[in-house]
């Protein structure tokens, strides 16, 4: 059987229908929004009638809280969010989250095609390192930034239940001055230094995002960096806190997780698809990371 493609939401429609089957009757969420949404957060959940497993988008998504905590798992690591905090989840990267948070906020979903409609497109897309898939999601921006974002937060409300997304000239402008505002925090929030170092560091991460169920072994991305594989372990290990194997290790396990979900296959089955013929050697590891062995994973998906 070929290898099942790991599905990717195309647009918050989808997502929603699937998890949150009353949504579309509170009209929160306007029809076609295939690059732009705002709703409160706590209409959102209570909404969410089951843990929402392994799954990825094509939109970058926030969430902004006013009072209460959020938790959400993105990419190998779980955060938890509070009072005038902010989660992204950049397009692309795999998170999973389940219903019980009592909250209040925002949440806000927008396609990467929103930002390059800003006069210079280079640099809006070279910005904002927390919506790329090695930056540090987690935003704690101190307190008068944090009354900036709350204000945009309103006003891009506002203008998307009166005009929805037809007015991409007023929500443009507003969401990336949010984003300007987060961005302002994020230097303190990552607490890493900008070196040569940790821009090689950055770039085995999204090379591995790129190439994971086909190179799995730390001499082959120290062979697409032009490093040797010791001095990408002592730079990845110095910037994250956690080795290349490791970074390997749970990137195949996140893409076995969405599989796990998203498809019927056999568990030898997912092995292949991520890159590992050896299913026995594929759940002992997938074991190390989750706690559980993938058929044990399946099981509490389909039973939550």
């Amino acid at each position: 059987m070929p290898a099942q493609k790991i599905y990717t939401y195309e647009s918050s429609d989808t997502f929603t229908q699937k998890f949150m089957p009353g949504i579309t009757a509170t009209r929160m969420i306007k029809p076609d929004a295939d690059w732009f949404f705002i709703v409160r957060v706590e209409e959102m959940y209570k909404l969410v009638t089951r843990k929402v497993p392994a799954s990825r988008s094509v939109h970058h998504t926030c969430i902004y809280l006013t009072s209460g905590t959020a938790t959400m798992k993105v990419g190998s690591d779980q955060y938890t969010i509070s009072k005038g905090e902010l989660l992204f989840v950049p397009a692309g990267q795999v998170f999973s989250f389940g219903p019980g948070d009592v909250n209040k906020g925002y949440l806000l979903g927008f396609h990467p095609d929103m930002l390059t409609r800003s006069a210079d497109k280079k640099v809006a897309l070279q910005r904002f390192n927390f919506l790329k898939v090695w930056g540090y999601p987690r935003i704690q921006p101190p307190s008068q930034t944090s009354q900036h974002i709350l204000h945009l937060c309103k006003r891009l409300l506002s203008e998307y239940r009166t005009y929805a997304q037809t007015r991409p000239a007023i929500l443009q402008p507003y969401l990336m001055a949010l984003l300007g505002e987060a961005d302002t925090a994020y230097p303190v929030a990552e607490a890493v230094s900008t070196t040569a170092g940790t821009g090689i560091a950055n770039k085995f991460r999204e090379l591995l995002t790129v190439h994971i169920t086909s190179e799995q072994r730390v001499t082959d991305y120290a062979a697409r960096l032009h490093i040797t594989p010791n001095h990408l372990n002592k730079i990845v290990k110095a910037a994250t806190g956690k080795s290349p194997t490791r970074w390997i290790d749970e990137a195949i396990v996140a893409e076995a997780k969405v599989l796990l979900y998203q498809s019927d296959q056999t568990i030898g089955e997912i092995a292949a698809a991520v890159g590992i013929a050896d299913a026995a050697y594929f759940s002992r590891l997938f074991k190390k990371y989750e706690g559980m062995t993938p058929g044990a994973y399946r099981q509490m998906i389909e039973k939550s």
